[in-house]
């Protein structure tokens, strides 16, 4: 397909702008110095990889008297009223919103841009019992996005196919081709979901063939918008609905409602969906605030009782017991989309449209497979971009490693991971013949698609934005494009830049408690633009050290005066050789509550530790 070369980075370039359209309160204040305390940390380096970068803490300074008036007003303990504040969330009806969403809190679907038209255009296809082809996308966001508006209209008696590129073969996106095949299959209108919105020419072609469409799109919209019939994105310029972060689910789930209230139907036919609209806006990484808020928050508790067969195979194959953002996130999410990612999309689809619990069982056993084969694939990726990273390239200001026989549906992944691994801008590349395709991640402060710009005279093409790129590159022109970003990426003083952790509270031992700390739960679900709380504890004692997991992790118990509290590093078992019994230490982590033998005891889940100054 055309645009092959860089379909990971067109659904990233989309995301991006949709992620940061609108600001949350704690990053509109991030580098703004007056609100912050900074606490510089080191660089720490283990068998010759940077395994603990030079990271920056920002600490915001309280507002004591805000705090004070919550924890007075609305009887919340002084931890939960701190992290309020922090979000700028200090008034009663917001307070009541953000920890006890209700179905009331969704916005009116019509005041969507062009929603009216589609309704009215779907009302005429149930009346006459037209046929309706959904073109989705083969990611978690998609896939929901698909199985949705499917079994909606379904339910209304419609006659609903779909069609799901292929993400190797097809890239993200309409392309003309399947266009072509769902035409003279005989469909005369065709419905996006989670795409569409830069198909101009696309639409234009299906026009051209007698077939009418609908977009439904929640990515930023080009100059022009596709000559659809009807298109249905927030981000629209003349958009006037109040929330614009919506995942491409999230919008198929007011396009359902809208055609609820026009059918006359009661709430729960929509709502009941909530559990899968919910998997896919978790999945898609959009800002949980208001509408994708309410989703998640609702959607969870329905997840959890969730009569959608497959789904519910699905999570019992993952192996979660607590169903929350992170189950999604690291379980349900990751199986979905190594279907797409290994080329065999339709496979999830069919996982949450089936019916029989015996298919359901043998579909998401399927899906573990795909997970496990692009675990596999990933790590050896991995290993085999560390080997030459660590022979040739970890002194370089950015990394840039190509090999044969990569895999085009995981290199992005790769990418990212050796991105943050070394906190360096990277780019992977997979050749195949005399060319190279590949995919590159960044770092904040670092725009990698301004940097293709100015030194890009060797590639074929590219595209994407300031934290991810896609690339094309003729193997005999590799080595020069290397040269130059490499020598564009110096002159930019990359190696000054400073990865920010940021803290939303410092405490002392003695400001937390079993209650305290599980009263956090409120602010749950937990993910973009929700971050979970990380506190500031210092000059903490080193009580006694050890590793876990044969060296994997780090296990601690510190002290301040007589408060004792256990704390653990994940992946940090390397720093049992750094520090000794009683060390003095400054760590940073999230709270948590652990269990064991029947006792609940407060735990911090550490993000980084140094030395006490």
């Amino acid at each position: 397909m055309e645009n092959n070369y860089n379909f990971d980075v067109v659904k990233l370039h989309l995301k991006f702008n949709q992620r940061t359209t609108s600001t949350p309160h704690k990053f509109q204040t991030r580098f703004d110095c007056s609100k912050f305390n900074s606490f510089p940390t080191r660089i720490e380096t283990q068998r010759g990889m940077c395994l603990r970068v030079n990271k920056k803490w920002e600490c915001y300074e309280i507002d004591n008297e805000k705090i004070k008036d919550l924890v007075s007003k609305y009887e919340i303990n002084e931890l939960l009223a701190r992290i309020l504040v922090n979000k700028n969330i200090i008034e009663k009806d917001e307070i009541n919103v953000f920890m006890n969403p209700t179905r009331k809190d969704f916005h009116d679907p019509f005041l969507m841009p062009d929603m009216e038209i589609a309704i009215n255009r779907l009302l005429k296809a149930i009346k006459e019992k037209q046929k309706i082809m959904i073109y989705g996308d083969y990611d978690a966001d998609g896939i929901t996005s698909t199985t949705v508006l499917k079994s909606f209209l379904e339910e209304r008696g419609m006659d609903v196919s779909t069609y799901i590129p292929n993400r190797l073969n097809e890239g993200y996106g309409l392309n003309k081709d399947a266009i072509k095949k769902i035409y003279d299959d005989g469909f005369r209108l065709m419905i996006t979901v989670d795409c569409g919105i830069t198909g101009i020419d696309e639409v234009e072609y299906a026009n051209s063939l007698g077939m009418e469409t609908i977009i439904t799109d929640h990515h930023e919209p080009a100059e022009s918008l596709p000559n659809a019939i009807a298109v249905v994105d927030a981000k629209r310029k003349d958009n006037t609905y109040p929330f614009n972060q919506l995942a491409g689910v999230g919008v198929v789930l007011k396009v359902i409602q809208a055609l609820s209230i026009r059918l006359g139907l009661e709430e729960k036919e929509y709502l009941k969906y909530l559990d899968i609209v919910c998997i896919g806006t978790i999945s898609d990484i959009v800002p949980l605030v208001d509408e994708n808020r309410v989703i998640a928050k609702l959607g969870l508790k329905l997840v959890a009782q969730t009569r959608n067969v497959g789904l519910k195979a699905l999570m019992d194959i993952a192996g979660f017991k607590n169903i929350d953002s992170g189950a999604v996130s690291f379980g349900i999410a990751p199986r979905i989309n190594a279907c797409g990612r290994m080329g065999n999309e339709k496979l999830a689809l069919d996982l949450f449209l089936c019916k029989d619990r015996n298919e359901a069982r043998n579909l998401a056993t399927k899906l573990n497979e795909y997970n496990i084969e692009r675990q596999a694939i990933e790590k050896q990726m991995y290993d085999e971009a560390a080997k030459i990273i660590e022979e040739n390239e970890k002194d370089k200001a950015c990394i840039i490693v190509g090999k044969e026989g990569w895999h085009h549906g995981i290199i992005g992944i790769v990418s990212s991971k050796v991105t943050e691994m070394y906190f360096k801008p990277s780019i992977l590349i997979c050749f195949d013949g005399d060319e190279g395709k590949g995919s590159g991640r960044s770092i904040p402060g670092f725009d990698l698609h301004e940097a293709l710009m100015n030194c890009g005279k060797h590639l074929k093409k590219f595209g994407g934005h300031a934290m991810a790129v896609g690339v094309t590159v003729d193997k005999s022109e590799f080595d020069e494009f290397k040269k130059e970003l490499e020598e564009y990426a110096k002159k930019c003083d990359i190696d000054k830049i400073v990865p920010i952790i940021n803290v939303d509270s410092e405490l002392s031992l003695k400001d937390i408690n079993v209650e305290a700390v599980k009263s956090l739960s409120a602010l749950e679900p937990y993910g973009e633009a929700n971050k979970m709380p990380l506190f500031l504890f210092r000059n903490l004692k080193i009580n006694s050290i050890r590793s876990l997991s044969e060296g994997k992790h780090l296990k601690l118990s510190l002290k301040d005066d007589n408060y004792m509290v256990d704390a653990i590093g994940f992946n940090m078992g390397e720093l049992t050789e750094k520090y000794l019994l009683d060390d003095r230490v400054d760590v940073v982590g999230s709270l948590d509550i652990n269990s064991y033998g029947g006792n609940e005891s407060v735990q911090i889940v550490l993000k980084d530790i140094r030395k006490s100054y």
